[in-house]
């Protein structure tokens, strides 16, 4: 990047800087933390006037990184770890750790500290160098886990339209207040969360191919839409000129299964959408994981070819229900009959 190479050799104002912990998911001895340390640009996603949105979403995807930062992690206990970002200023912390269950919350949630912990670190730390990070681990209550995509699925985003350019459109123009959220998704996914019992503290995981550029974009929107809180697991927003090497596993189904590894005694609901590859991902691993999914749901877009292919998959897959829905009170009714909620 231009702008620290002018930073190293002095010729250029430095901006504040900040970390950016991203809700994970772990078990009482393993832990696993991510996120990214970067320069702050000033995005503040509360402003809805027109230029502050089209700021929010300029610098979201212009993020100055990182690279080689040394952090520390601290746990309620006072256990401390350290890492180092990478050369796209991202970090990962993933150990084995023990006793991590009783300093969770009553939802499994696991509250941590991030810091800078660079001596050389000549720079203006925001938060007074506290920076909130946050791990989940499925309560002994929980009945079963939910898996959902984001795009098209509890947010229209147009992933189908040509060259995306309602994606761009929205993003770029759209304040998180003014993007609602499908019609009956928020209530369905509370039902989900707390099952059959109605109590159980079902954990959700939102798996998307969204660039980590828009976490909080996306955070923000599941917060205000009264979605479930839950673990986002996005991707690199890759460039030609990433240093970074290219993963060898389709985001999606990488996630999926270390999810499906990380709980092995924990079944699951699959959600998706007919926009893209959700139907075909999904099956994959219903055969892959016969006994661990319960249903899979999705949700049908406006694409009158990709629901008819869709529709013809489902049709011949037996092996787990699975519906192609147009409204949530759809998916409901089903769950419902399925036993998987009230």
């Amino acid at each position: 990047m231009v702008k620290n190479l002018l930073n190293r050799l002095g010729l250029a104002n430095k901006d504040p800087i900040q970390i950016h912990g991203y809700q994970t998911y772990g078990t009482n001895d393993h832990l696993y933390a991510i996120g990214r340390a970067l320069e702050h640009e000033g995005v503040n996603l509360e402003k809805t006037d027109f230029l502050s949105v089209l700021k929010n979403a300029f610098h979201q995807f212009k993020s100055d990184e990182l690279p080689a930062a040394r952090l520390k992690l601290k746990l309620p206990d006072n256990e401390i770890f350290y890492t180092v970002t990478d050369a796209e200023g991202y970090f990962k912390i993933d150990i084995t750790a023990s006793g991590l269950e009783s300093q969770t919350n009553e939802e499994g949630w696991l509250p941590m500290e991030l810091s800078f912990d660079d001596e050389n670190q000549n720079r203006f730390i925001i938060n007074n160098n506290r920076f909130p990070v946050e791990m989940v681990i499925p309560s002994k209550k929980a009945e079963y886990g939910v898996i959902s995509d984001i795009d098209d699925t509890i947010l229209q985003t147009g992933v189908v339209s040509l060259m995306k350019w309602r994606v761009i459109l929205n993003t770029l123009f759209r304040d998180v207040g003014r993007r609602t959220p499908l019609k009956g998704a928020a209530e369905l996914y509370q039902k989900f969360h707390l099952g059959k019992s109605g109590e159980a503290s079902n954990p959700l995981f939102y798996v998307s191919n969204s660039p980590w550029n828009l976490y909080h974009y996306l955070q923000d929107f599941i917060k205000k839409s009264n979605f479930p809180k839950g673990s986002i697991l996005l991707r690199d927003f890759r460039t030609p000129f990433d240093r970074t090497p290219q993963p060898e596993k389709p985001h999606k189904q990488h996630e999926i299964r270390n999810i499906l590894k990380t709980y092995p005694h924990l079944k699951f609901v699959l959600i998706g959408d007919s926009g893209e590859h959700d139907a075909d991902i999904y099956i994959e691993i219903a055969e892959e994981y016969p006994d661990r999914i319960l249903a899979i749901y999705l949700r049908s877009v406006n694409h009158e070819k990709r629901v008819f292919r869709v529709r013809g998959l489902l049709e011949k897959f037996e092996l787990t229900p699975a519906l192609l829905v147009s409204e949530s009170a759809v998916a409901e009714e089903h769950a419902r009959e399925l036993g998987l909620i009230q």
